[in-house]
């Protein structure tokens, strides 16, 4: 654990509002092992996010928000931190993921069409009786 002294950093409140996750969900992230590092403490002990922090946060929030399980996140991530030689790795599985999220953008889009097309038989419907 290093102490903060000349970057610019972040409270864990300013990290969350910068993020729009909560504070809690910063520490879950942390405790889990979905960070790559940890996150650097002020002399008074309290957490300092640095933009690189928030970066990744960014990163873990888009793969969880498509539907990455926490637990190819946290493998993501432990590839990361292993560095140099992990590449194909990395790339292997964020090509799985990509393509999972594709068949469910797909799947919505089909859910999607035969939404519109009841919107359209109600409209012209509402539109005929007026």
């Amino acid at each position: 654990m290093s102490v903060v002294t000349d970057r610019v950093t972040l409270s864990i409140a300013e990290a969350a509002e910068a993020t729009g996750l909560t504070t809690h969900t910063l520490r879950y992230y942390e405790r889990d092992g979905l960070l790559l590092d940890a996150v650097d403490r002020a002399s008074s002990g309290h957490r300092r996010y640095s933009d690189d922090d928030l970066g990744w946060i960014r990163m873990v929030t888009r793969l969880r928000s498509t539907g990455m399980p926490i637990r190819e996140v946290r493998q993501y991530a432990d590839l990361v931190r292993a560095g140099d030689g992990t590449e194909a790795e990395r790339l292997q599985l964020l090509v799985a993921h990509r393509d999972r999220v594709r068949q469910q953008l797909a799947e919505v889009a089909t859910h999607l069409d035969a939404i519109e097309l009841k919107i359209g038989l109600y409209e012209r419907r509402t539109c005929t009786n007026a």
